[in-house]
């Protein structure tokens, strides 16, 4: 009987904790709402290396190998087979779960058009991303992101791989 309780106490505490409320995606100190029809848009008409906030929300359609303590994975964002973009969450935020095709992702940050290399970064393989889906450790300067995963919230970690 004790077992029991405390495995549901136990329970309750990581449900809790895990599945906190989606935060809201800012821009600028403005709230952005999903824009995936925009994203989709700046990846078939800019250049490398243009720079805009992306708020967009998709589903896990491939897996690419971790590379240099980042997790990488693509989402289908639009109807098209191109209409995807490459994730990329760093994982001093917080650990991931193991990330599988099919998992319903929503995620506020940095999207940049990723053609070509860019110094040490090589092009995406959607020739898009969005990173910086993480909160902001300075607090100032840049808006924070968020990555959410089937509906639970991650990225918000100290920054120092704190498990959320």
């Amino acid at each position: 009987m004790r077992n029991l309780v405390l495995l549901s106490v136990l329970s309750l505490v990581l449900t809790s904790y895990a599945w906190c409320e989606v935060p809201t995606c800012m821009a600028k100190g403005q709230v952005l709402e999903n824009n995936n029809e925009q994203v989709l848009i700046w990846k078939k008409s800019t250049a490398n290396q243009f720079l805009a906030r992306g708020h967009v929300s998709g589903t896990v359609t491939q897996l690419f190998p971790d590379h240099s303590g980042h997790n990488h994975f693509e989402i289908l964002i639009g109807t098209g087979p191109d209409d995807t973009l490459e994730v990329i969450y760093n994982q001093s935020f917080g650990k991931l779960p193991a990330i599988h095709l099919g998992m319903e992702v929503e995620a506020c940050g940095d999207y940049i058009t990723s053609t070509a290399q860019s110094g040490s970064y090589a092009p995406s393989p959607d020739g898009a991303i969005i990173h910086w889906i993480h909160r902001n450790p300075s607090g100032h300067g840049h808006d924070s992101g968020y990555l959410a995963i089937d509906g639970v919230t991650y990225g918000q970690g100290n920054g120092a791989g704190a498990f959320e």
